[in-house]
């Protein structure tokens, strides 16, 4: 005896509605990443107005692989906010001091040597070595500062983002997204600054480096200031 397909006509597998709720779950969760991630790299602080500097003064590679630094710092606070790395936030924040005193410190070298370095007429060859040192450099100064994974911490709580978190592949997009989102930020800024260099003269960058220089100098002050307050 044969028995009738139950299935209703027109309706989906049970397979396929499974699979896709999970797709449409897990881009969600990249959707949401995303907000995240631009939303905290687009705040001009240090790091901006680093990037900024050096797509005038290096081209938009070198501006945009100094925001890829940031952007990969980012991702690894985010994944530890997202996957509730509590031991590992224990951590960094146990270790704050130093991580504060290094990055105050290489804010202010950054910013006297911003400071006192001349502008090239034309953007320099971006070159493996050099690219590698910007990248390296602004993922040390995003990464030695361990505020921002009570900013990511703060976002997430306040806009829900981990809420509905099924496992490690939710976690994963979430995180994903945050990576991008930051990417994008910095793709779209060293890209503008990009485009007023050609109007830009060796006076004004000049001018740039000298605030640039007093801003970032700021930043490591006021960093190095929070240690003793």
């Amino acid at each position: 005896m044969q028995f009738a397909d139950l299935t209703p006509a027109g309706a989906l597998p049970a397979g396929v509605f499974v699979c896709l709720c999970k797709e449409e779950r897990m881009l969600d969760f990249l959707l949401r990443g995303m907000l995240i991630g631009f939303a905290i790299a687009a705040p001009v602080g240090p790091i901006g107005v680093l990037c900024i500097r050096r797509t005038l003064a290096d081209g938009r590679s070198v501006g945009f692989v100094s925001g890829m630094g940031a952007a990969t710092a980012d991702m690894i606070y985010g994944a530890i906010a997202a996957l509730g790395l509590t031991a590992v936030a224990n951590l960094l924040t146990g270790v704050s001091f130093w991580t504060r005193l290094v990055g105050g410190i290489f804010l202010c070298y950054l910013g006297l040597h911003t400071l006192r370095e001349r502008p090239a007429e034309r953007p320099a060859a971006a070159n493996a070595r050099g690219l590698w040192g910007a990248y390296l450099s602004t993922f040390a100064l995003t990464i030695t500062n361990p505020a921002t994974i009570l900013s990511f911490a703060a976002v997430f709580a306040g806009m829900g983002a981990a809420s509905g978190v099924a496992g490690y592949a939710d976690g994963i997009m979430l995180v994903l997204g945050v990576f991008s989102g930051s990417a994008l930020w910095w793709l779209l800024l060293s890209s503008g600054v990009s485009l007023l260099r050609s109007r830009v003269t060796p006076r004004v960058l000049r001018g740039v480096n000298v605030l640039a220089g007093l801003i970032i100098l700021a930043f490591g002050l006021v960093a190095l200031g929070s240690l003793v307050g």
